[in-house]
């Protein structure tokens, strides 16, 4: 799963990823467009934690 697919998965903005993560807002956009990737290592970190943000929400909604 790609940072995109999982960002979108959850419903969030590149601003928000970009907040919750402290990740430059242009950093989040060049990944996304194909201008730049961050590490294979990388990405899977933040691919998990962004879907991490969707199971924090649904025990906040329980």
């Amino acid at each position: 799963m790609t940072i995109k697919e999982a960002r979108k998965s959850v419903g969030i903005t590149q601003r928000t990823l970009s907040e919750r993560l402290e990740i430059p807002l242009r950093t989040v956009e060049d990944w996304e467009r194909g201008v730049s990737s961050p590490p294979k290592y990388v990405e899977k970190l933040i691919v998990k934690e962004i879907l991490a943000m969707r199971n924090s929400e649904q025990q906040c909604d329980n």
